[in-house]
């Protein structure tokens, strides 16, 4: 299994473009800049980020030193306070914590970062920095205790000093008070325009006294909502946008034109949507799209990073691999065979998901469902690696290449071709869908094809000319556990008395469940693996992983038949992030075949933070299987 997080590993031959951007940065040479590193959903972005931060902090300056001590960063992920704090009020909190950091461990500008940490406390106290820029640029009063006071004062003018107004004058300026505390010195008259100058000069002054260029790295700011975005991005320019600062802003462009477009909503013009995004991003730079080389080595690589090899081995291939991808345009392959003049000595499986790789390659660059997406070529790898964990489990023989092919159908091709291949093995006493063998047979030659629908996309042809061909193999096997996408009817689906009164229990009583242990235990494994099947396909429709009823039926069945667990964990891994609820943790938590589940919710960057501490505090108390 591999986690979906970002690396400063580099799998992608993204290291060029890394130093591209550490560039730009250093040869600003202190002016401020604004770097928009983009591109799609999972094209990896987020490590692009990394490898930019390891590229800054490994160049030397002119008399050799390492630039570590010259440039400090800040990573910052904006969606992560999206509905928990104020994103532009947390960013001016990380980064003067940040310098406060940096000021105690080099002994200097003590006083400075001291008046920026105080001013930042002021902003947030007076809620202006919740405010959005386009406000405070044209002098709108802002909002909060602050906010109050400007709007009694404005009655005040026109209507002269009333007792209502009085009283109110009296609360607001208490909260006033109270919100801001002795953070400034209440003898100092003070404006909103001068508290944001102040900022900008106390965060200028800390900088050229410390002598570094801050370089703040932003991600995930294309999850945020529209306002959310604009208002970011605008807080970044009033407030920080300075000498010696560096902003890397990962986010897709195509998203930020949008928040745009909704930020000025009603304006038709694309013209002063790109004006106003150049203003914003000074400099855009896209993750560069995977060819088939970029992709198979990609997998090549990640199926190297899953081996036994030793991590020396495993740095050895990676730094060959991508020293070759540099070199492609000179008609350079990166392919099995490379791999293996590199003087590692390769295991037997290794070698064979290689081949695997080799195999693939061509059709997750184009086919439409994946377009060389590292994020989804992970995705399908895990859901392969799941699969033939529980071909192992159970028993059953399967074939990875064959299984790979089908899983690729079932991901990319037409469902209603896929019911059809299914339906076909399931008729079929050997299990062979001999259908395909004229297709097959055709398209590996090269010849045309003139397929009816559901078969006539162009993705089916390339398909069928994928090595294994599949009209010879029973798929039985590799159908039964992939089930959760079509069941496979067969004679064993028929069930005793004993089983079918227990399905029956199960499906309408799933809170009694534990219950029923004991009988559990004395059904077969056929028997037990057509009951998952049913309550797995009725777990399907739940779309809140908390604790639904159904889940104690599962969990029941788990406990009665071990085998049962490495399915039931490969089904909750792959239910949506955003269903998965916190208190599904401390139920599951102390079960043999959870970890797999709670380590990859805890390494996906989707799953809520709730979730992640529920998965900490339950490992933390010792509730979790060892």
């Amino acid at each position: 299994m591999w986690p979906d997080n970002e690396t400063e590993r580099d799998f992608l031959n993204f290291s060029g473009v890394a130093e591209t951007v550490a560039e730009i940065i250093v040869q600003a040479k202190g002016r401020p800049i604004s770097i928009g590193v983009s591109g799609a959903w999972g094209i990896g972005k987020s490590s692009m980020i990394k490898l930019t931060r390891s590229a800054i902090a490994a160049r030397k300056d002119e008399s050799g030193k390492k630039a570590a001590d010259k440039y400090v960063f800040v990573e910052f992920n904006a969606w992560l306070y999206q509905g928990y704090d104020d994103a532009r009020a947390a960013l001016m909190d990380v980064i003067a914590d940040k310098l406060a950091k940096e000021a105690e461990s080099r002994q200097t500008a003590l006083d400075k970062v001291a008046s920026l940490a105080k001013r930042v406390k002021w902003l947030r106290a007076a809620k202006l920095a919740a405010t959005s820029a386009a406000s405070i640029y044209f002098g709108v009063p802002p909002v909060g205790a602050v906010g109050e006071i400007f709007e009694l004062a404005k009655k005040v003018w026109s209507e002269g000093v009333g007792k209502e107004t009085g009283e109110a004058a009296k609360k607001a300026a208490a909260d006033a008070a109270q919100e801001g505390g002795e953070l400034l010195n209440p003898k100092e008259e003070t404006s909103p325009p001068k508290e944001i100058q102040a900022l900008r000069d106390a965060f200028e002054q800390a900088l050229e006294e410390l002598g570094i260029t801050l370089v703040v790295l932003i991600d995930d700011l294309d999850r945020c909502l529209p306002e959310t975005t604009i208002s970011t991005l605008e807080a970044i320019r009033l407030f920080l946008f300075l000498k010696n600062t560096a902003f890397v802003i990962a986010a897709d462009n195509d998203m930020i034109k949008h928040a745009v477009r909704k930020h000025f909503v009603g304006v038709s013009d694309d013209l002063l949507v790109t004006n106003y995004f150049d203003k914003l991003i000074q400099v855009p730079i896209r993750v560069p799209q995977l060819g088939t080389q970029e992709v198979r080595a990609y997998m090549m690589l990640l199926f190297v990073d899953n081996s036994e090899l030793s991590d020396d081995d495993k740095e050895k291939i990676r730094a060959g691999m991508i020293g070759q991808l540099k070199r492609t345009w000179q008609g350079k392959k990166v392919d099995r065979a490379f791999v293996q003049s590199l003087g590692v000595k390769l295991p037997e499986h290794l070698v064979g998901q290689f081949d695997t790789a080799e195999r693939l390659a061509s059709l997750m660059t184009t086919a439409s469902g994946i377009l060389g997406n590292p994020r989804l070529i992970k995705r399908f790898l895990n859901a392969l690696s799941i699969r033939m964990t529980i071909s192992k489990a159970q028993g059953v023989g399967v074939d990875e290449a064959v299984l790979a092919k089908l899983l690729l159908f079932e991901r990319i091709g037409d469902t209603a071709a896929y019911a059809e291949l299914v339906k076909n093995v399931s008729a079929s006493g050997e299990g062979k869908p001999t259908f395909l063998q004229e297709w097959e047979d055709a398209a590996t030659a090269g010849r045309d094809l003139d397929l009816k629908a559901p078969w006539n996309a162009p993705f089916v042809k390339e398909w069928l000319a994928l090595s294994p061909p599949l009209h010879d193999h029973d798929l039985r096997g590799a159908l039964y556990v992939g089930r959760e996408q079509a069941p496979l009817i067969t004679p064993e689906d028929r069930l005793s008395s004993e089983a079918a009164e227990l399905l029956t229990a199960l499906l309408e009583h799933p809170d009694m469940a534990h219950q029923l242990k004991d009988r559990l235990t004395r059904v077969s494994r056929i028997e037990v693996t057509v009951m998952m099947d049913r309550l797995l396909e009725r777990a399907r429709k739940e779309q809140d992983w908390g604790v639904p009823p159904i889940l104690n039926a599962c969990i029941a069945l788990a406990d009665a038949d071990p085998p049962q667990g490495a399915r039931l964990a490969a089904f909750l891994a792959d239910r949506p992030s955003q269903q998965i609820q916190p208190n599904i943790v401390p139920k599951i938590g102390d079960r043999p075949w959870s970890r797999s589940v709670l380590d990859a919710w805890n390494s996906s960057p989707d799953v809520s933070r709730p979730v992640k501490t529920a998965i900490r505090k339950t490992r933390e108390h010792g509730n979790v299987a060892i």
